[in-house]
């Protein structure tokens, strides 16, 4: 019987023959889900792997456009950072289409947050949404940029999970995390 172990970021499920034959270090789950990528083409080919949503519920659109002054999708980002900009090419014509703000928010911010949610920072991007209100009550959608479909439908949960739906029910169903991000700024020795 094959045994599943759960790690860290939604979406990332390791299959082992048993727990005791394989053990499973915080390295090797961050390797299995995170894919530092540089350039377009190695973006391109990790997101041709991703699954993209296709069944979506029927006030999938009118809650998308009737919660659009009420939340503000906020990412972070980094230069030269390729999945960066493709999540906002991709959450920018969501807001057009939707009515949402899109922001920016610092390295910083990024993690703090993450850590109050108990997510390992990855790198960039990661978008959450909050309520325009509220820098406090967040929801992340996206670690890694991704699909606009996915990206969408993660929106309506997250708008679901603050307005009251019950919150394991919307994780449930929000897409999984791509862990698609920049390469890792490298940073120049001082003589």
């Amino acid at each position: 019987m094959r045994g599943l172990i759960l790690l860290g970021i939604p979406g990332l499920v390791i299959s082992m023959g048993s727990a005791a034959a394989q053990t499973v270090t915080r390295d090797d789950a961050m390797r299995a889900a995170i894919h530092p990528v540089g350039d377009a083409k190695t973006m391109q080919a990790w997101l041709s792997r991703v699954p993209m949503t296709r069944d979506f519920p029927d006030d999938f659109n009118t809650t998308l456009r009737g919660h659009g002054a009420a939340f503000v999708i906020e990412m972070t980002t980094a230069p030269s950072c390729v999945p960066c900009g493709d999540l906002w090419t991709k959450l920018t014509a969501l807001s057009t289409r939707y009515g949402w703000q899109v922001r920016t928010i610092s390295g910083q911010e990024a993690m703090i947050r993450s850590g109050r949610l108990g997510l390992p920072w990855v790198g960039h991007p990661v978008a959450w949404v909050r309520p325009v209100g509220n820098d406090t009550r967040v929801v992340p959608v996206a670690i890694g940029t991704d699909h606009s479909p996915n990206l969408a439908r993660n929106l309506y949960l997250a708008a679901k999970m603050l307005t009251g739906v019950r919150p394991a029910v919307g994780v449930r169903a929000m897409s999984k995390f791509t862990g698609i991000v920049g390469l890792p700024a490298i940073r120049k020795a001082r003589h």
